[in-house]
């Protein structure tokens, strides 16, 4: 027993010994939900019109994180043909899946997520045994529970918090999937005006509202009463640095206790073009039972001690070569099952016809590592058929690739610039794109490579690059410059991998293997 202690007093000083750096992944991450279950932490995200949606991931040290699987299979919400992205209806770009809750009832040993649907503003909430799922939809209801953290209190009640501007307390039925009680506790201030983004928690007898007023400020309310207050509020963060040179303030985002009841925060920052990344600082709590996070110098650090012992888990980078379709890849909008496989590779045949890449059904996304990174796709293209597009794409409402055309007896690797949609009247292409270069080719494979960077304020562009022979690359094409524009579109810039037809459907790819490497 001794040993054992000494052992573990070890492994704290050893993990004391250590620092991260933030941010703990670059990726596009945002509207960050945390719980602990068991020995492992459980992280949430915001994923809009990919599916499957609100992605999980794992983490036994809070800083390294890995991919686990979606709480939503598939994104059934009311109007279906527009998250299918078929014709008529349109499309739901910058929709779907935002800011939602996640967690775990140990009564009835499930997990639970819930999230207001943004273009059906209906909440729907989804059950499961165990986090890789089965995933089932076991509720909707009828009002938009927006911007939504739950809390399960020690009396096994469940409370969602959600809402802008004015904070309410919605008291769940037994079953966790009604309403039963809903209370506005909170009316904004003329000081704080607008807020939103609620995290929901209890310690030490006390009730919090962990909420954010962006861009970038954080506060918390506070009750002793119970769930419904009244509460009073203080400050959390008030710009306090850039842990990320060039990146916004960390804002938004959740709180997570260790078993010794050492607390962490892991917020999100504005990183775009690539989107909004996570980066952690400790909490601490003082003698009133009002949370502080760890600043140095006023500022939340780019560097702090690992809060628990370093466990390194699946990389993001490596060769893929698709025996399985892995929880770190979403299609954009639903897939059409029936036109991809796991076959040797991933299988994709064309889904959709049309000339437009923002309409094309079943492309395969994957968040770009940032600061930059290099994606190399090899691709199996002998059975295009005439028309059919197919290659890699660097996309977010602006989008530029490099792949195959096939016209008649020609077979040519072509780099695509300028494709661009615009939000007026629910995102519609205004340019389609122009062939910037091309060169014939022959045989059955090619590998395409983007080179990505998306630091926040310098080498912000896609260069496109090809090879028949998997070892020497040709550069084509132009740089694709990566437009922030200051529109409203929360997701950050992607990877994917696309084959659809401008003829008819009838023609496949096969992607034989896909590499991320820094």
């Amino acid at each position: 027993m001794l040993v054992y202690f000494v052992f573990l007093q070890y492994l704290a000083w050893a993990a004391a010994q250590i620092n991260f750096t933030n941010p703990i992944i670059w990726q596009d991450l945002p509207d960050i939900d945390l719980i602990r279950h068991g020995d492992a932490y459980y992280y949430s995200a915001s994923t809009f019109q990919f599916s499957p949606g609100a992605v999980i991931l794992r983490s036994y040290d809070l800083v390294n994180w890995e991919y686990v699987s979606h709480s939503v299979p598939s994104l059934e919400f009311g109007n279906t043909e527009g998250f299918d992205l078929v014709s008529g209806p349109g499309q739901r770009y910058n929709q779907g899946i935002f800011a939602s809750y996640f967690n775990y009832r140990k009564s009835t040993d499930k997990f639970y997520w819930g999230g207001c649907i943004v273009g059906d503003w209906k909440t729907y909430i989804y059950t499961a045994p165990a986090v890789e799922g089965p995933w089932t939809q076991s509720s909707v209801i009828d009002i938009c529970l927006y911007d939504a953290g739950m809390l399960i209190d020690d009396d096994d009640t469940m409370y969602v918090a959600h809402g802008n501007t004015n904070i309410s307390v919605a008291q769940l039925s037994d079953d966790g999937l009604r309403v039963v009680r809903d209370e506005i506790v909170f009316n904004s201030t003329e000081e704080l005006g607008y807020i939103e983004g609620s995290r929901f928690y209890k310690r030490n007898g006390a009730w919090y509202l962990w909420i954010v007023k962006p861009v970038p400020n954080q506060i918390v309310l506070k009750s002793t009463t119970g769930p419904f207050g009244p509460y009073e509020w203080r400050w959390v963060l008030q710009s306090n640095g850039n842990p990320v040179p060039g990146a916004g303030n960390p804002h938004q985002g959740a709180l997570v206790s260790t078993p010794d009841d050492k607390w962490h925060y892991i917020a999100h920052l504005e990183a775009y073009p690539g989107g909004r990344i996570p980066v952690l600082a400790p909490v601490h709590w003082d003698d009133d039972g009002w949370p502080h996070v760890d600043f140095v110098d006023g500022q939340w650090s780019s560097s702090y001690p690992y809060p628990l012992p370093e466990h390194p888990v699946k990389p993001i980078t490596g060769t893929d070569k698709f025996e399985t379709l892995g929880p770190q890849y979403q299609w954009n909008h639903n897939p059409d099952n029936s036109a991809w496989a796991i076959n040797n590779g991933l299988e994709l045949h064309t889904a959709t016809v049309t000339d437009d890449f923002f309409r094309a059904r079943n492309t395969l996304t994957h968040r770009i590592l940032g600061p930059q990174s290099i994606l190399t796709v090899e691709l199996d293209h002998s059975r295009m058929a005439d028309g059919d597009r197919a290659g890699v794409v660097l996309f977010r409402y602006a989008a530029a690739w490099i792949g195959i055309i096939k016209s008649g007896n020609s077979t040519r690797v072509a780099m695509v610039n300028n494709i661009l949609m615009i939000p007026d009247d629910g995102w519609h292409t205004v340019n389609k794109g122009d062939e910037i270069a091309s060169v014939e080719v022959s045989g059955a494979l090619i590998w395409l490579r983007l080179e990505v960077g998306v630091n926040s304020f310098y080498n912000q562009e896609g260069r496109f690059s090809y090879s028949t022979d998997g070892i020497n690359f040709e550069p084509l094409g132009e740089p694709h410059d990566e437009i922030d524009r200051g529109i409203l579109h929360f997701m950050g810039y992607r990877y994917g991998v696309f084959s659809y037809a401008t003829l008819a459907r009838g023609g496949a790819v096969t992607v034989k293997s896909l590499s991320i490497h820094e």
